[in-house]
């Protein structure tokens, strides 16, 4: 018995926790309308728009810019090349915290949390106060 507990320790030894990777990438988001790039900002993570499915603004006959951008001067840029997600930091194995998510669609940025799920996909979640709702992206590499 004696021998076994040692063989199991020493196999746990051998083979640590391998941590689980980073979401960088490009992910689709829920409805598959934009792709995602995450990568490193410095020592952080950061989400860039790299893909969109309606390339031209229906209104406006123009590729869509960030119109509902609570700031006028910023109001013009495109969609494709805004920078999302900003500022995570891993927080515990497969999550990472402190960051926001910026939606376009409404002009607002909340705070943020991402996390790893078994199945592959990556979970979003925008948070106001202790009120969370949440995406699920896929994978689009």
């Amino acid at each position: 018995m004696l021998k076994k507990l040692v063989l199991a320790a020493t196999l746990v030894a051998a083979f640590p926790a391998v941590a689980a990777s980073p979401p960088e990438g490009v992910w689709y988001v829920q409805d598959r309308s934009a792709k995602v790039r995450i990568a490193p900002c410095g020592q952080k993570l950061c989400g860039t728009v790299v893909w969109i499915s309606d390339k031209i603004d229906k209104a406006t006959g123009l590729p869509p810019v960030d119109i509902k951008n609570p700031d006028p001067s910023l109001r013009s840029r495109p969609i494709v090349g805004l920078q999302l997600l900003r500022n995570f930091s891993q927080s515990a194995d497969g999550k990472w915290t402190g960051g926001t998510i910026y939606d376009p669609k409404v002009g607002k940025t909340y705070v943020s949390k991402l996390a790893l799920t078994p199945k592959g996909t990556l979970k979003v979640e925008g948070c106001i106060s202790v009120v969370c709702q949440g995406q699920i992206w896929s994978s689009a590499d």
